[in-house]
Formats: C-alpha cells, structure tokens, sequence
C-alpha cells in the first residue's frame, strides 16, 4: 500500500507523566456503574514514614494512555496536616498499580 497505509497503526498516548512521582496505595469505592472513588492513601514520606491520607477531593477524572498503557488520572486536592496540596492520583490498569505526581 501506498505510504504505509494500513501498517503499524498506533493510537495516539498521552506522552509520559512529568513532576515528582510517589508508589502508593490506594483504597477505593466502585459505584454501581463501575465508576472508581479513591478513598484513602498511604504514601511513604521523605523519613520513609508512612502517611495516610484520608482527606481527597476529586476534581475531575480521565482516561488516558502513558507509552500504550491504559490510566485512570485524577486531578485531585489532598490535605496534608494543616496544608493543601494539589495532585495527579494516576491508576495504572494494566500494572494494578497507583502513582501520586505531585504538582
């Protein structure tokens, strides 16, 4: 076929995630619907201490592609202590794992 019409089709992917990157853990609620609520986090600080964070206001959530891997990214605020800190709370699908990007 003419200019590879045809071959090798990929679907566009969101690029790669930028900023400081956190492993978490994440306990969540599904709807009826299937749709997906994080509830609660535990992230490891800087003294590798374990924080949890239970205080998460979800401001909006999509799908997205990172190099073809599917993902569920949530913009969201968490409160840490007296402060607010807003966040991407990102759910890799195919890996079953959570990341935390900090802004």
């Amino acid at each position: 076929m003419a200019f590879g019409a045809g071959t090798g089709f990929r679907a566009a992917d969101a690029g790669t995630v930028r900023g400081e990157q956190k492993e978490a853990a994440c306990e969540c609620w599904f709807t009826s619907t299937g749709k997906l609520t994080p509830l609660m986090l535990k992230v490891k600080d800087e003294d590798g201490e374990i924080r949890v964070i239970k205080e998460i206001t979800v401001h909006s959530r999509e799908m997205k592609r990172y190099a073809g891997s599917p993902s569920l990214e949530f913009d969201c605020t968490l409160r840490l202590g007296e402060q607010e800190v807003r966040a991407m709370l990102i759910y890799y699908m195919t890996q079953s794992r959570w990341v935390l990007n900090f802004r």
